[in-house]
């Protein structure tokens, strides 16, 4: 085994994530199972953890390393083999030959390019985030020189029946649905249940790019970016009248009808529509038309953290039916577990299609609003942080600045508020970017915006 530093920016606010080999390497993924398994055992008496993974190349090697640390650790390995991360998470309420798995482990790099990995944590059904991520990789820092046997040890259990079984019970209403639908799993692991699903209600379907395929060669597996959308849409010139589209893991998907890419805070109005006094949790990407039209036909909107963790803890503090995050995660707890499932998403979506709802003629109802999509300014992991603190103390100490600002959300990074719209500007806790998106009453205000925001990171950027 190669003497290597741990690398301690593969920590990060919702998951652990980095390259294969250069941050993600025997030694260190040995660790994070020792460590996580330390700390599983402490909170629960069996330790018994469900691993599984995504299409990636090195997803199979990356689980042995973690296998090995979780063992040392007096951990139960239980092996969910290639599954989407929502499958994943459901492992963690079901028992298999009497074991009742007391955390999940996802082995994934999500939507990033194909050379990275990571690991989605849940313990006890909670996000494994924020301080617990954090003091994880802090513990490991300080004890990297400690050996980890190999010991590949584990119990195999099939998730993927069960899930597969649980959803065509549940959604027994779409059997037979007439309208046809085209699917794009951009190789990821959305088909190892959609399919199957999908043939069990005897659907009307095509599915794009199902076998997975960790170097993703059609597209790169990110539907929250419009080029990535290009063969679905070409899909729906067809006779497919709906599409969606996967990440790598298949925990966000993107919504088409044959007119538009239906954006998820716009798709929010319309489900929360179907729930009696519905709570719905948004981020602070979420356009304000979804929060003021879901609070005057009647629910409760509550403003939280971007972040799938993030999101999952709101729902269940504060009881909510679902939660929305604009990258296109959908978490419902409203007949269902609360966590982000793009497959379980998708079945929602077509109920309503199955109702015969317009959802084209029920957005195109709103409230007139321009917006843009998420604009990405690359920069370093080391540099992020430091230039939202700046900004922050620009904001805080320049009172000359124009447009001038009615108020700000400072809950993740900063929403500005002006008089006709709002400019949002955060660190990616995923990626080495600052994420900015502009919204306004009036189209003219966007680049205006935009400048104001641009200026004020190139002032805090030294």
């Amino acid at each position: 085994m190669k003497t290597t530093q741990i690398i301690e920016t593969i920590f990060r606010e919702y998951d652990i994530r980095g390259i294969y080999e250069t941050e993600l390497d025997e030694k260190t993924v040995k660790l994070i199972g020792y460590f996580l398994g330390v700390y599983i055992c402490k909170q629960a008496k069996d330790g018994a953890v469900a691993v599984g993974y995504d299409a990636r190349e090195h997803g199979v090697v990356l689980g042995g390393y973690l296998t090995s640390g979780l063992n040392m650790a007096g951990c139960r390995v239980l092996d969910m083999g290639m599954v989407a991360t929502g499958v994943n998470y459901f492992a963690g309420y079901y028992s298999f030959d009497d074991i009742k798995p007391d955390a999940t482990v996802m082995i994934t790099g999500s939507h990033n390019p194909p050379q990275y990995n990571g690991f989605k944590i849940t313990v006890a059904n909670k996000p494994f985030f924020g301080d617990d991520i954090y003091t994880l990789g802090d513990t490991i820092v300080k004890n990297q020189h400690k050996i980890i046997a190999d010991n590949t040890t584990t119990t195999t259990i099939d998730v993927k029946t069960r899930y597969i079984k649980y959803m065509t019970k549940e959604f027994q209403s779409l059997r037979d649905m007439p309208q046809k639908f085209v699917f794009d799993c951009g190789h990821g692991v959305a088909n190892t249940v959609l399919e199957q699903i999908l043939q069990n209600l005897n659907i009307n379907y095509k599915i794009l790019y199902g076998k997975p395929d960790g170097t993703f060669p059609a597209h790169h597996p990110d539907p929250s970016e419009e080029k990535n959308l290009a063969d679905i849409k070409q899909e729906l010139k067809g006779d497919s009248l709906y599409g969606f589209a996967y990440d790598g893991d298949a925990d966000r998907v993107a919504f088409l009808s044959k007119k538009q890419n239906i954006k998820p805070d716009m798709l929010a109005i319309v489900l929360a529509k179907q729930i009696k006094n519905p709570t719905v949790i948004g981020e602070v990407k979420c356009s304000l038309v979804m929060y003021d039209t879901i609070a005057k036909n009647g629910g409760k909107t509550i403003m939280a953290k971007t972040g799938h963790s993030n999101l999952k803890v709101a729902i269940k503090k504060h009881k909510a039916d679902f939660a929305v995050e604009v990258s296109g995660h959908l978490f419902f707890a409203d007949r269902f577990y609360g966590f982000d499932d793009a497959i379980y998403a998708t079945f929602r979506i077509m109920e309503l299609i199955n109702c015969g709802i317009d959802i084209d003629e029920q957005i195109d109802s709103f409230d007139d609003i321009y917006n843009t999509d998420e604009i990405k300014i690359h920069t370093t992991e080391d540099k992020k942080f430091k230039i939202m603190n700046n900004i922050g103390d620009i904001l805080a100490n320049d009172k000359d600045l124009k447009p001038e600002i009615k108020s700000i959300i400072d809950i993740d990074g900063y929403r500005i508020n002006f008089a006709d719209g709002w400019a949002l500007v955060r660190a990616s806790n995923t990626t080495p970017v600052i994420v900015t998106r502009y919204e306004s009453t009036k189209k003219e205000n966007l680049p205006i915006y935009q400048e104001f925001v641009e200026n004020l990171i190139k002032r805090a950027t030294f």
